[in-house]
């Protein structure tokens, strides 16, 4: 069986929020909205039961580079916690899988909470690899847990304003299309995307963006 990504999500601090139904119709959105603009799930991110979501990626670079979107357009005030385990996904019948990649992301997953808890409360998505990956994708995951770790603290870090900028640019719209959508001038554009430090996501948007082709 083909390794494949899948991907368990659930909301951060779900319990504290407002209006979690609110909350959970954003994420629906927001998954559709990207992949509509980068579609590479194999099956999009979706509801399963309470605050949990799952998705299914053809690859890591698919997956990495669709939940950079989505933590990217995510409204302020709502983020997801991301399990990304590579391993074979089975069907089992219908629209339902079973198989290593999932107990792979729930060991990930759970990671990420520990992570936060502890010593690094930004970090939002942990990798983890099914028994039996071979050591090039294991040592592959390291790197990118490594990267993971500086890419949740910058989108952390920035306004939704800096984020939906950054978005735009993995996209590749110019400054002067993001400037029109903003309202602003192009030069507060720049302003904003360098201050807010998205040239690292955008090229390591690019870097992934370059393995699907």
């Amino acid at each position: 069986m083909t390794s494949r990504v899948a991907v368990i999500a659930d909301i951060v601090g779900s319990r504290t929020l407002a209006d979690r139904a609110g909350a959970q119709r954003a994420i629906i959105d927001t998954s559709r909205q990207v992949h509509d603009d980068h579609p590479v799930a194999e099956f999009p991110l979706a509801p399963t039961v309470g605050d949990e979501f799952q998705a299914v990626f053809p690859g890591l670079a698919a997956a990495l580079t669709s939940l950079l979107l989505i933590q990217l357009h995510l409204p302020e005030g709502i983020g997801l916690r991301f399990g990304l385990g590579v391993g074979a996904v089975d069907p089992v019948g219908g629209d339902i899988t079973d198989g290593p990649g999932w107990w792979a992301a729930r060991a990930a997953i759970d990671e990420a909470h520990r992570l936060q808890d502890r010593a690094v409360p930004h970090a939002r998505t942990r990798v983890a690899a099914a028994q039996g990956e071979d050591a090039a994708m294991v040592e592959r995951m390291a790197l990118a847990n490594a990267y993971l770790l500086a890419r949740d603290e910058l989108v952390a870090s920035m306004s939704e304003r800096a984020r939906r900028l950054t978005y735009g640019r993995c996209l590749g719209r110019t400054q002067r299309e993001l400037a029109d959508a903003e309202g602003i001038t192009q030069p507060a554009v720049s302003q904003a995307l360098a201050s807010a430090g998205s040239a690292a996501l955008v090229a390591g948007f690019a870097d992934l963006r370059e393995d699907l082709a």
